[in-house]
């Protein structure tokens, strides 16, 4: 079952960044344009759903007034980024004091290619290209067929034949 619930949740990824991608790279909008749109539908579509609601004399189930996130989970995204930020911060502190000249290389070859990268596609393509990616790892991952592949080509790659490993 754990394996449905992935693939769900990459063609979710999948579609959420098909339409990203389409209102950024093809209608030249900007992500704060994305999210005010999608905030006016939401906006629009709950208050269409009260209206509708209160006509119809159908108690609300849920108020979203009181939808509150709880204090566990706003430590927890809070503690993520002060980590992911640090981390980051971290990494470019040591490679630009110079202490790491092998950190110091790769950082400067990630920062080249992304920046020849950016000359060549726009931000929105290497980002929509990416999730793409992703998402092709996580239906790899959860495919039936590839499961049963990956151990006989892992067999042959170790020097064994699926005859010697029956015996």
């Amino acid at each position: 079952m754990e394996g449905r619930s992935d693939v769900g949740k990459a063609l979710g990824l999948l579609v959420c960044g098909t339409l990203v991608y389409y209102h950024c790279a093809y209608r030249n909008s900007s992500l704060l344009s994305l999210f005010s749109d999608v905030l006016i539908v939401l906006l629009c579509s709950l208050a269409i759903l009260g209206l509708l609601f209160r006509q119809m004399n159908i108690s609300v189930p849920v108020d979203p007034l009181e939808w509150q996130i709880s204090q566990d989970a706003a430590n927890s995204i809070v503690a993520w980024l002060a980590n992911t930020v640090g981390a980051a911060e971290s990494v470019l502190r040591v490679a630009a004091t110079g202490h790491d000249k092998r950190l110091f290389f790769r950082v400067v070859v990630c920062l080249y290619i992304l920046s020849a990268v950016g000359r060549l596609v726009s931000g929105a393509t290497v980002a929509y290209a990416g999730l793409c990616l992703f998402c092709l790892c996580m239906f790899a991952e959860n495919s039936q067929s590839i499961r049963t592949c990956v151990p006989q080509l892992q067999r042959q790659r170790n020097g064994t034949t699926v005859e010697e490993d029956n015996m």
